[in-house]
């Protein structure tokens, strides 16, 4: 089998999707097909109010929501507005976004009382470190007494 400008094989086209994907493509002087990236994640659906959650705090930068399944007490997921795939894909480019990011966890641990009696803050990096949706998020967890090590 050859291969073709998808990434893949012609007899296997492989469907990329996520910024990082799509850099990646064009980066190799590939030029996307018609409706290629048009696939969104659950978070971008959140964020595109397609899905409903319960947000907790919103800027133009970010939304914050709370964990259809929770962790601990409180679990409250802090997600760039941004498609970033992974913080392994952040780029300089991202840094004020990443600053906003952890800033905005405190603020948001601070609205709900997470502050007193303590909190975790914790970004999944790949399929080894826990990540289960490709785009960039901090799990704020509370509420309880978090055990060490966590995995």
């Amino acid at each position: 089998m050859r291969a073709n400008d998808w990434g893949g094989s012609t007899g296997r086209r492989r469907r990329l999707t996520g910024a990082a994907e799509r850099r990646q493509f064009e980066a190799r002087g590939g030029e996307a097909p018609p409706n290629l990236f048009m696939s969104k994640n659950i978070f971008e659906k959140i964020i595109a109010r397609e899905i409903p959650a319960d947000i907790v705090y919103e800027d133009e930068l970010v939304l914050a929501f709370r964990d259809i399944n929770p962790m601990a007490p409180t679990h409250v997921l802090i997600v760039p507005k941004k498609s970033i795939a992974r913080l392994s894909e952040a780029g300089a480019e991202d840094e004020k976004l990443l600053g906003h990011l952890l800033l905005k966890a405190g603020e948001v641990a601070r609205q709900l009382g997470l502050d007193k009696g303590g909190y975790r803050l914790v970004i999944n990096n790949g399929k080894d470190g826990g990540e289960s949706v490709p785009h960039l998020h901090c799990h704020l967890l509370g509420g309880r007494s978090l055990a060490w090590p966590p995995g």
